[in-house]
């Protein structure tokens, strides 16, 4: 219940903040140029499903970067604010104040997520795709979304400078979206298995972008979800005692 008024009290910040909506709207106008102009402005024909596939392969990514960008802030705010001292000593737990700054975060998330279903009807304009697929596909979204607001969370509650807490938590997410694969394909055994599985999206969101629901991805998600919004926790209980 603490939670749920966390996140009440930070989702009412989010929207009453005019940085929350120019982030959503200059990431939902980069989202449909790059989906037009790439998935659909193709000269060549091509399958609806591999239409598809490339707004999901899209959408990812813009969704992770919105996950970044707005939770660099949800610690940083409270430090700047002159709240953080509330936050320590106030009887909600730590535990319960990362989980609630999480949930206003995802809200926010799915909300631009919500937004850009247009884009998957487009395809329905001329061509036809399995609902199921669209479905599987926004799991994926929501699933690499949620890891990535626990990624922004816990470097938020890592450093009290919004700027630096957004570098450190893009580092983070360009490794598991994009270096971690290429890392794989550099060292040699066993490194490069652990650093394979690491690889947000080429192990684990592939398979929701070609419609398939791999339960061990989800669980590797919730798994990565879980043990950042952990860490956060413990950085929050440590400064406790400062």
């Amino acid at each position: 219940m603490n939670a749920l008024l966390v996140a009440k009290r930070d989702l009412s910040s989010y929207l009453g903040s005019m940085s929350a909506y120019v982030i959503i709207a200059a990431l939902l106008l980069m989202n449909g140029l790059f989906f037009h102009a790439w998935a659909l402005g193709r000269g060549s024909a091509r399958y609806s499903h591999e239409v598809l596939e490339d707004f999901f392969y899209l959408n990812w990514g813009f969704a992770v970067a919105t996950a970044v960008l707005l939770t660099m802030r949800c610690f940083a705010d409270e430090a700047s604010q002159g709240t953080e001292t509330l936050l320590r000593t106030s009887v909600v737990s730590d535990g319960a104040v990362v989980v609630g700054k999480w949930l206003a975060a995802m809200g926010m998330v799915t909300l631009f997520v919500g937004l850009t279903v247009y884009m998957p009807a487009l395809i329905f304009v001329n061509g036809k795709v399995s609902p199921t697929h669209v479905a599987v596909g926004y799991s994926g979204v929501l699933l690499g979304g949620a890891a990535a607001s626990a990624i922004g969370v816990f470097c938020s509650a890592l450093f009290r400078n919004q700027i630096a807490s957004g570098i450190v938590a893009g580092v983070l997410a360009v490794y598991m979206s994009v270096l971690a694969w290429i890392v794989a394909e550099i060292v040699t055994s066993p490194f490069s298995e652990v650093a394979a599985y690491t690889a947000l999206f080429n192990q684990h969101f592939v398979p929701f972008m070609e419609g398939r629901f791999a339960l061990s991805s989800a669980v590797y998600h919730v798994s990565l979800t879980t043990f950042f919004l952990l860490s956060a926790a413990h950085v929050l209980h440590s400064r406790r005692w400062e």
